[in-house]
């Protein structure tokens, strides 16, 4: 049986939707986001986030603007016949159309998720290790979250129990041929796989 793909635009709500229901995370980003709905065969499976959250250094390291590169925060499906990286590919396409200024993608793979990229991987894009220091957690509402969620929409993190998380791997993706000349340099051998396979999973929870 076919399958009729549609990435595109969605609102706020239809985002968090997703997110809430199908992310493992049950939280939304932080800062500035650009949401894109999923649907299969015209019913909505999910949404792919991407944004810039708090730093405002995020090109900085790669000689980028803030309007030049942008990170991938979220991919949120129910069951779905597509492949993730098929929607996902989908998804930075209708991004580019709408910021062409755009010259690299990046996004980590929490590997205290049982995510290491295999589907950065499978698409291909360049994997530069891990992060120097794990992120810090708080947690609130029977779970641990990032700083940066509690203080946008929980309010102060006074009190609340934290712990350092483990690194998260790193994943690039140039958009131009000197993009990719630049930061090869920084390519490492990919991680081996997580013991959940997340290219074949349904569970489109990977970011």
């Amino acid at each position: 049986m076919s399958v009729d793909l549609l990435v595109a635009p969605c609102s706020h709500e239809a985002a968090k939707f997703a997110v809430m229901n199908w992310h493992y995370s049950r939280a939304m980003p932080a800062g500035k986001l650009l949401k894109f709905g999923v649907w299969e065969n015209g019913k909505f499976i999910g949404a792919v986030i991407f944004g810039w959250g708090a730093n405002n250094n995020i090109g900085s390291p790669y000689g980028l603007k803030m309007t030049e590169v942008c990170e991938l925060v979220r991919v949120a499906l129910t069951s779905h016949k597509s492949q993730v990286s098929q929607i996902v590919t989908a998804a930075m396409k209708a991004l580019r159309v709408q910021s062409p200024g755009l010259r690299m993608f990046l996004s980590y793979a929490d590997p205290a998720h049982g995510h290491n990229g295999s589907i950065y991987q499978a698409m291909n894009w360049l994997y530069c290790g891990t992060q120097k220091t794990g992120s810090t957690l708080y947690f609130h509402n029977g779970k641990y979250v990032h700083q940066r969620t509690v203080s946008s929409f929980y309010g102060s993190i006074t009190g609340l129990k934290k712990i350092k998380a483990e690194p998260k791997h790193c994943y690039l993706y140039p958009l131009d041929r000197a993009m990719r000349r630049q930061i090869e340099p920084l390519a490492q051998p990919y991680p081996k796989r997580a013991d959940v396979g997340e290219i074949e999973s349904r569970d489109g929870s990977t970011v």
